[in-house]
């Protein structure tokens, strides 16, 4: 049986999305998102930042770019 995966990650742009279309004409939109956290390690509160790309496809690639 096939499984499903849903993650939602909400940070900062690092770049203007870019959209551009293949050969047959399908939209692909690609960005970059910075996503923060902050945690305590002992008595010091550290931050850590993982940078993480996007490529988005067909429709959801067009709205995204808009």
């Amino acid at each position: 049986m096939a499984s499903f995966n849903k993650v939602m990650l909400m940070g900062n742009l690092t770049r203007d999305p870019e959209l551009s279309y293949t050969s047959n004409g399908s939209a692909v939109t690609s960005f970059c998102l910075s996503v923060n956290r902050k945690f305590k390690q002992g008595d010091e509160w550290k931050d850590d930042v993982w940078f993480v790309d996007i490529t988005d496809w067909g429709k959801q690639g067009e709205n995204c770019a808009e």
